[in-house]
């Protein structure tokens, strides 16, 4: 079942294995917006990994749910693109994120020094991307409503160009 106390679950089951096991990882997309109090709903979980542990993370969500078949899009270059289901929820992957616009690669990679922010949810540490970034990869995606929820934020004072 696809509720938002079963999505907040099943990050605190993921974000519980991935700490233990050190591995450098972020939240991103909606429920970034979600946990910012930017947007009302998320449909999905949204995990930013550095590419040297997605291995690591690959295996402890195929240890929590099953690994879907890749839907290639050719607006993306991502590195690693991975889409499991675990208990009813949605879980999207990306290490090395790569963004296609206007035939130029933006290249995102997530590092350690690269995590700001944090929120915690049923006591585990769930670390966050900035806004600021995502606010740019919307941006370069042509994501124009999340751009304009994102900037109609209060006290909110990001930059208008990638």
């Amino acid at each position: 079942m696809e509720t938002i106390e079963n999505k907040l679950t099943v990050l605190s089951h993921i974000a519980e294995e991935l700490n233990h096991k050190n591995v450098t990882w972020a939240l991103g997309a909606s429920m970034l917006l979600y946990f910012k109090g930017i947007s009302p709903e998320f449909h999905d979980i949204d995990i930013m990994v550095d590419e040297k542990d997605v291995e690591t993370l690959k295996q402890v969500l195929l240890s929590l749910g099953n690994l879907r078949p890749p839907k290639p899009n050719t607006k993306y270059k991502t590195k690693h693109f991975l889409e499991f289901n675990i208990n009813g929820v949605d879980i999207d992957v990306m290490a090395g994120f790569t963004i296609v616009n206007e035939d130029h690669e933006y290249y995102f990679p997530l590092k350690k020094e690269n995590i700001y922010d944090y929120t915690e949810v049923h006591g585990i540490t769930i670390p966050l991307q900035s806004v600021e970034e995502w606010r740019k990869y919307y941006e370069l995606m042509g994501r124009d409503e999340k751009v304009k929820m994102i900037d109609g934020t209060v006290n909110c004072n990001y930059m208008n160009s990638p």
